[in-house]
């Protein structure tokens, strides 16, 4: 979904489903068939090799209030999140 205030930021919701589980691991409660969500953003690279190309967020996604229930229920509909 792109953020009200920023063309050039997508916000994103993504779930995973465990497939299985590949020793050593480093979180003992981890099992299989769980689901976890990530919430992150694309946007426009300004600096270097990512300038004008659209890259993954690579800190925290801030979200602005006016997206943040849209977001989410825009994920519920589409059956992202259970």
């Amino acid at each position: 979904m792109v953020q009200y205030n920023l063309r050039e930021k997508i916000l994103i919701v993504e779930r995973f489903r465990r497939k299985k589980i590949v020793k050593p691991i480093s979180h003992k409660f981890l099992k299989v068939d769980e689901v976890e969500y990530r919430i992150g953003y694309y946007m426009v690279g300004k600096n270097g090799s990512k300038k004008n190309k659209w890259t993954w967020g690579e800190s925290c996604a801030i979200i602005p209030k006016n997206d943040f229930n849209k977001l989410i229920n825009k994920a519920k509909k589409e059956k992202t999140i259970l």
